[in-house]
């Protein structure tokens, strides 16, 4: 990513920002406007850079999507957002469909995939009658039946109860290929390779997840030691 900006209607929710990663897992945090969730779909090729460029692997992914289908799988904050079929084998072969596979091949790879979660017996299962959390699993599970190299997260705890966090954590622990995940919780990002601040658009720093975690922390406590939610526009 080279001197990336991005605008919507003239306002800039990006701009000039240069990153060059290449660990397992990188995590992005910041505060909520702070432009993160518009940096994982430039990443994931979904929008195009008003300036710069983006490349993963080498790729443009906003200009080639087929390479995209392979390079960069993404779960939103909200599974409802993403989930566009009945059933969950539906959903989980739906991606390997676009990727080429015939409908009998991809259900039957959709069916490993289930089995490989512990989930076969959610085939036929109805998506609209699953919890939140479920949701977000079957989402991970469509994204990893396609084998991207690289797995965006976007938020993907918002909402969610403890437990059915933490039980998302562990799946998502096994993932093998690459992450990238974007929260405004440190906590999500304890033990990540590399993190990236972000900061009204810009990148306000950027290394080693524990010193960059440790100084957001304390800039937030700070900043939550203010009581400007109080003022009022003048």
């Amino acid at each position: 990513m080279s001197g990336v900006s991005f605008r919507i209607a003239g306002k800039e929710i990006l701009r000039g920002v240069s990153l060059d990663v290449d660990v397992a897992r990188l995590g992005v945090v910041g505060r909520n406007g702070s432009g993160k969730s518009t940096l994982a779909r430039l990443v994931a090729g979904l929008v195009a850079p008003s300036e710069g460029r983006v490349r993963v692997n080498g790729k443009e992914l906003a200009a080639d999507r087929r390479a995209a289908l392979s390079e960069v799988g993404i779960l939103f904050q909200n599974p409802d957002h993403q989930i566009i079929f009945p059933s969950v084998l539906e959903e989980v072969a739906f991606g390997l469909g676009q990727q080429g596979m015939g409908r009998r091949e991809a259900e039957a790879e959709a069916r490993e995939v289930l089995a490989r979660f512990g989930k076969a017996h959610w085939e036929e299962a109805a998506v609209a009658g699953l919890s939140q959390g479920q949701k977000h699993l079957v989402c991970l599970m469509a994204v990893v039946a396609m084998e991207p190299k690289l797995l965006i997260l976007d938020e993907p705890y918002a909402g969610l109860d403890i437990p059915t966090r933490r039980q998302l954590m562990r799946y998502l622990g096994r993932y093998e290929g690459a992450l990238l995940h974007i929260s405004h919780d440190p906590e999500d990002l304890a033990g990540y390779d590399h993190v990236i601040w972000l900061e009204m658009g810009g990148v306000a720093r950027e290394g080693a997840a524990e010193a960059v975690l440790a100084a957001y922390r304390d800039e937030m406590e700070r900043l939550g030691a203010r009581d400007d939610i109080s003022d009022l526009a003048g």
